[in-house]
């Protein structure tokens, strides 16, 4: 067993302490929670939770190890990870390693051991808090004070810290482990197919890989381009993808998206869904905890069907503040925050959260087909 010590402290005077695993260190970030039971992978490179410390509430992670094929890009990218008790077998023949290594190796510094109901217990009726987790630091009030001392989450700009560094044209399928209905050929000559241009904000990679099953040529663009950037290459459609943190201060997003609208169908996800709703001038608020899992009941307004769906976001769009123009479709039957908007005017529409992990598993695919049928 792993005796290092390692702490976590909170905002509030809160600390944890735990033993240490994965890579040494102290990082600041929110600290916030996942309640997925599976998944660990695609949360740890999920580039929406940069700046910010994981904890897991299931009680054991990392028994199926960690693989190249699962990652949703090319690298983890939250701040620090927390785990009641992290697995010391791997069981699964897809498994390239255990999670301890794939963590040091990436430079993410963990903590197992904490009482992570308590931890979560106190998010839950306090909210996201900031906070420092460290393995090298190890007195209590200079790692409180630094956690009060930390950045947090509001007003930063993170998305210019996961964005490509260039273009790119996506060529990866989708895993034939997704089981999809039905896989769309790729027969069609390259220059007839539709042409997405997808803006990544720090996007999930299994977005362009439904986007490419579903026939589509696609041209991955960072989300800093403009508007001009996107209608130079005559796209057929414009993709919003998620993507970390705050979405006020991204005012060149907005930007872009307004220089868009009307002119190509767009669809998003996440932030994109948040972007498209300040585009439009509705306004954004931070959640008290945010919503992050794989088992969030959303409903469809226009078919009162409950799709069950993961969800990454802190953030969430002020239903009080929409413009006539902007209409809810998809309500959090948890807490009746908004999960989904359309323009009434223009094709455009958005959801807040990720139809392309399959928490249902095929229960949102359809958003894909909407958006195919709007490129026509």
């Amino acid at each position: 067993m792993n005796s290092k010590i390692a702490k976590l402290a909170l905002e509030d005077g809160t600390v944890f302490t735990g033993s240490h695993f994965g890579a040494e260190g102290e990082v600041d970030g929110e600290v916030c929670f996942n309640t997925s039971m599976t998944g660990y992978q695609e949360i740890l490179t999920d580039p929406s939770y940069r700046g910010q410390i994981v904890a897991m509430t299931y009680p054991e992670i990392g028994n199926y190890g960690v693989n190249a094929e699962d990652v949703e890009s090319w690298k983890p990218h939250l701040a620090g990870f927390i785990v009641r008790e992290q697995s010391r077998r791997v069981s699964n023949f897809r498994a390239d390693g255990p999670l301890c290594e794939y963590l040091r190796e990436a430079g993410i510094v963990a903590l197992e051991g904490i009482d992570t109901r308590a931890l979560v217990r106190r998010l839950r009726i306090h909210g996201a808090m900031k906070g420092v987790l460290s393995s090298t630091d190890l007195d209590d009030a200079r790692l409180v004070a630094k956690a009060k001392a930390s950045r947090g989450l509001v007003g930063r700009d993170l998305v210019r810290e996961v964005v490509p560094e260039k273009p790119l044209q996506w060529q990866e399928p989708l895993s034939p482990w997704t089981g999809l209905e039905k896989q769309p050929t790729r027969e069609t000559p390259r220059q007839s197919v539709p042409h997405i241009v997808a803006l990544d904000y720090g996007m999930k990679w299994n977005i362009p890989r439904h986007l490419f099953g579903r026939g589509c040529r696609v041209t991955v663009l960072p989300g800093t381009a403009t508007a001009d950037d996107v209608l130079v290459l005559k796209p057929d459609g414009v993709f919003l993808s998620n993507g970390p943190g705050d979405p006020e201060p991204l005012d060149y997003a907005q930007q872009c998206i307004r220089g868009l609208l009307g002119k190509k169908p767009v669809f998003g996800i996440c932030l994109g869904h948040q972007l498209l709703a300040l585009a439009c001038r509705a306004r954004t608020y931070k959640l008290k905890f945010g919503h992050r899992g794989a088992n969030q009941p959303v409903m469809d307004l226009s078919t009162n069907r409950v799709e069950i769906t993961t969800q990454n976001h802190g953030f969430a769009v002020d239903a009080d503040s929409l413009p006539d123009e902007l209409e809810i479709t998809h309500l959090n039957l948890n807490d009746n925050t908004v999960e989904g908007i359309r323009h009434r005017n223009l094709p455009a529409f958005s959801v807040q959260y990720h139809p392309e992990a399959s928490a249902g598993p095929h229960d949102s695919h359809y958003l894909f087909e909407r958006f195919s049928e709007m490129l026509a």
